[in-house]
């Protein structure tokens, strides 16, 4: 009993930890894309500024063109994470269906233990019941 006890703790901090990892791997896929989004705006002011929006040609802000490569940076970075997060949401299904089986098992074996104390009681409160007819 006491070593299923242990496992269940055990696949509870696991599920946790996949869960702590889902989320924060969610947390910086948000983060990039806000950056990604605060930089394209800030591409935007630059282009409107000095009016001039093709970056090929000669007098395009150098500030502009930093910031486009960064958010285009950040944008490869969230598609990145992207794998990483179905990998993990994996993980977390998993761990989550090895818990559940643990459970269920913990509770049939509880429910069978129940039964069975339930069955002692009524035997004894039969045998009351039989010896005080008798007598």
């Amino acid at each position: 009993m006491k070593s299923r006890d242990t496992l269940i703790r055990l696949r509870r901090f696991q599920v946790d930890e996949k869960r702590r990892r889902v989320t924060q791997i969610e947390m910086m896929k948000a983060d990039f894309t806000r950056m990604a989004t605060e930089l394209d705006r800030e591409v935007a002011h630059e282009e409107s500024r000095a009016g001039i929006s093709d970056p090929a040609h000669f007098a395009y802000p150098t500030y502009a063109r930093a910031a486009a490569t960064r958010r285009d940076n950040m944008r490869h970075s969230a598609a990145a994470l992207e794998g990483q997060l179905a990998e993990a949401q994996a993980e977390l299904g998993e761990a989550f269906e090895e818990l559940k089986k643990i459970e269920i098992l913990e509770d049939r074996e509880r429910s069978a233990e129940r039964a069975a104390e339930a069955a002692r009681d009524q035997a004894a409160m039969d045998g009351i019941g039989l010896s005080r007819i008798r007598a």
